[in-house]
């Protein structure tokens, strides 16, 4: 008989929790029509391919462990999923870029100009503000 036994996420290495994230969204997805394609390697920037059950839209998506922006991204028509504290977050990758740039943040921060990467490793108050609309 199978014995089922609940993992400790912090157990996990690391492609251990990418396909556990991957399961987790894809679940959390299938409730709003989507049904997810893991991709075997980045398409475009693209972990995965989220389709709808209308036949006509289609969602590429990076998948990350905390809200992160990548120039590499840009233009892309990206969009990036991350859980904190059991919460998941979509977002389009370059909208909510020019939105964060907007309020402050990352402008003058060497990951951000010299490495063209930034990510939090925590929503600030006024981020979660930020990120309300993109909860799913």
């Amino acid at each position: 008989m199978l014995k089922l036994t609940h993992i400790r996420f912090e157990d996990l290495n690391p492609r251990q929790k990418e396909n556990f994230n991957f399961q987790k969204v894809a679940s959390t997805l299938a409730d709003y029509g989507f049904n997810c394609i893991r991709l075997s390697d980045d398409w475009q920037g693209a972990d995965f391919i989220a389709c709808h059950i209308d036949g006509n839209s289609f969602v590429k998506i990076q998948l990350k462990g905390r809200l992160t922006f990548q120039k590499k991204y840009n233009g892309k028509n990206i969009y990036i999923a991350f859980n904190q504290d059991g919460k998941w977050y979509l977002y389009p990758h370059d909208e909510l870029q020019k939105e964060v740039l907007r309020c402050g943040f990352m402008k003058g921060t060497r990951a951000w100009d010299e490495n063209g990467a930034f990510s939090f490793p925590r929503l600030s108050k006024k981020l979660e503000k930020l990120m309300a609309e993109y909860a799913i």
